[in-house]
């Protein structure tokens, strides 16, 4: 197994994120490698947690990494949210640049949880997806 791979993965999903025309147009520059602090923008999107697994085998090292991107808004309802998490599908619907280190073997959605914190006062929606990557 290797984790070496994530810091180029998460760099290469990032890159594709904000150098998105279409998503940019929604969110702005609010495109963030970790939560944002100091004044929180309106709406925004965060990758967030990772967890990843051996996908080695006889002939080539590997992981699969499951991750989320979050789409954080202050609005009143889901629509938005659901426009920007829309944008995030589109983005990771297509292949990554090539990574610093390693292959994408595959990349897909696996799901999304749509919520509200405990008081109400934002809108989250996280989208979890599947890189399968291995280590040329």
């Amino acid at each position: 197994m290797t984790y070496a791979l994530s810091a180029a993965l998460q760099k290469a999903v990032y890159g594709a994120l904000s150098g998105d025309a279409a998503l940019t147009a929604l969110v702005g520059a609010h495109i963030f490698d970790a939560p944002p602090v100091g004044a929180i923008p309106a709406l925004y999107v965060s990758l967030g947690p990772e967890r990843a697994r051996d996908r080695s085998d006889k002939t080539a090292r590997g992981a699969r990494h499951d991750f989320v991107v979050s789409v954080v808004t202050d609005a009143a309802g889901f629509q938005q949210a659901k426009d920007v998490a829309g944008a995030v599908s589109d983005v990771l619907a297509q292949p990554l640049a090539p990574l610093e280190r390693g292959r994408v073997v595959a990349l897909r959605f696996l799901r999304a949880q749509a919520k509200r914190d405990e008081a109400g006062q934002q809108r989250r929606i996280d989208l979890t997806f599947r890189a399968l990557l291995d280590d040329d």
